[in-house]
């Protein structure tokens, strides 16, 4: 991957997506748990945005040298409860869950998302809820590479019926997820950024790593993107790509982002003093 040390250097916080970005074979290895502690240390908030379910998420928010999690595609966000200006790492500190919406409009959406996710198991043959479903506060998702395959044809046709449903609908490396409102990566964005750091959301100066069609709308909106390099499979279907892609697929992808990233601050800070930007605050 080659990029200008000058963008690097204007970054100041990272976000990025978690399956396939962050874990390889669906936990965090050495190489990307590393890579997220030396952000710390350098002063760089990290923030992911996952369409994993909120429940799922707990352990990382808690155990991760993160900001916080905003999970469900924007639906609810993930925070330990910390001093302001204390570093982001892991502690055993209260974990803040909140939501995008009011509890009036998801109990309603609860009911639609039911009555979705019940025809799509009626109607599109081999469609499994996915496994950590039990987790989910805010939406559905259907598997269709984790642990069930689903052929393109049948992710198509549950797209369609999450549609019919008034139901969002993104395609993950490894699930179909639904939702019903405004908020996607986007939004979880321009969320969780002031609400963790204290620091209005310019997305020229935040960084966005992702794997997916999923990550699309942040190819699209954000400045400075990179995908994994396991974004291949999804480049035929991508409207809009990432700016640059890593050498290395999964965690060891992000590893070989952050190295770089980290690279060119210290050959900048080399010739001068410079401001390393927020840092995470609850």
């Amino acid at each position: 991957m080659s990029c200008p040390r000058e963008e690097w250097r204007a970054v100041v916080g990272v976000l990025t997506d978690i399956d396939d970005t962050l874990t390889t074979g669906g936990g965090l290895g050495a190489s990307a748990r590393q890579a997220l502690e030396r952000l710390a240390a350098a002063g760089l908030p990290v923030i992911a945005i996952t369409g994993r379910p909120a429940g799922w998420s707990e352990p990382m928010a808690r155990d991760w040298a993160v900001c916080g999690i905003v999970a469900e595609n924007g639906g609810v966000l993930l925070t330990r409860q910390r001093v302001k200006g204390a570093s982001p790492e892991p502690s055993p500190a209260p974990l803040i869950v909140e939501f995008s919406q009011d509890a009036d409009t998801r109990a309603r959406n609860a009911l639609r998302l039911k009555q979705c996710a019940d025809e799509i198991l009626a109607r599109v043959p081999g469609a499994t809820l996915a496994t950590d479903s039990a987790g989910r506060l805010t939406d559905i998702a259907i598997d269709h590479s984790e642990h069930a395959h689903l052929p393109p044809q049948a992710i198509e046709a549950v797209c369609a019926v999450m549609q019919a449903h008034g139901l969002h609908a993104t395609v993950s490396s490894i699930h179909i997820n639904g939702w019903i409102g405004t908020h996607s990566k986007w939004t979880a964005a321009e969320w969780a950024v002031p609400r963790l750091t204290g620091m209005a959301f310019d997305p020229r100066r935040w960084l966005y790593v992702g794997d997916s069609s999923n990550d699309q709308l942040m190819f699209e909106r954000m400045p400075f993107t990179v995908a994994v390099a396991n974004i291949e499979r999804f480049l035929p279907v991508l409207t809009h790509l990432p700016r640059y892609v890593t050498r290395a697929e999964r965690g060891e992808g992000f590893a070989e982002v952050v190295q770089a990233m980290l690279e060119a601050r210290e050959a900048s800070e080399a010739r001068e003093v410079t401001d390393t930007g927020p840092s995470c605050q609850a």
